[in-house]
């Protein structure tokens, strides 16, 4: 396991790390720590901020000599998610991959989806576990706006967008499933490591 660790600002560090599955177990164990204020994890980083500057170089020390591959037990939550698969990109999606729009949303419904990690915005999931087939750079110019709850695939990843923000991500249908609430404990229903099911109503 190799560890970069890079300074961000006066109480927090940058982890970088091999892979998500790294940094998510990295990021579960400093969760525990109560020198630690917040704990986010990326696609192979974790942000540490420390409760006190002073806990910096401690925490500096534990995670460049961490076991941060050791198994880390996942959430055991399926979230099923009910898709009217009626996005503006599904059309365009089948004349890309070559399939009919029907095979689109069967290919995206078959497969089994994985949180690997969130960012962009809060409570934006990353989900792997996307049929190779639908594979599909994003949008050469972004969306001003994109509504909440709209269902999407970009690259390898699958997502339901939290709330309406802009977005290049190409758009197969909308769910009004509520996947994020700030005023909920916890906020996101779709944390790391938690499996996906997508469900066409």
């Amino acid at each position: 396991m190799s560890v970069r660790v890079l300074p961000s600002g006066e109480r927090a560090i940058l982890v970088e790390l091999d892979d998500a599955v790294t940094a998510r177990a990295l990021a579960e164990r400093l969760r525990e720590r109560p020198d630690t204020e917040d704990v986010v994890p990326g696609a192979r980083t974790v942000l540490v901020v420390a409760a006190d500057p002073a806990a910096l170089p401690g925490l500096r020390e534990l995670v460049e000599t961490a076991g941060a591959t050791d198994p880390v037990p996942l959430p055991t939550e399926e979230v099923v998610v009910e898709v009217d698969y009626d996005g503006e990109d599904l059309a365009e999606v089948a004349d890309l991959t070559g399939l009919s729009p029907e095979e689109v949303v069967r290919r995206h419904s078959a497969a089994r989806y994985r949180v690997e990690f969130v960012g962009f915005a809060p409570g934006f999931a990353y989900l792997t576990g996307l049929d190779p087939v639908l594979h599909l750079p994003r949008l050469s110019t972004p969306r001003p706006s994109v509504p909440a709850g709209s269902v999407a695939i970009a690259g390898p990843y699958a997502a339901v967008y939290p709330r309406s923000s802009p977005g290049g991500w190409r758009l197969l249908g909308r769910t009004s499933a509520t996947l994020f609430d700030v005023a909920a404990d916890p906020p996101t229903r779709l944390a790391a490591g938690t499996e996906v099911r997508f469900v066409p109503r």
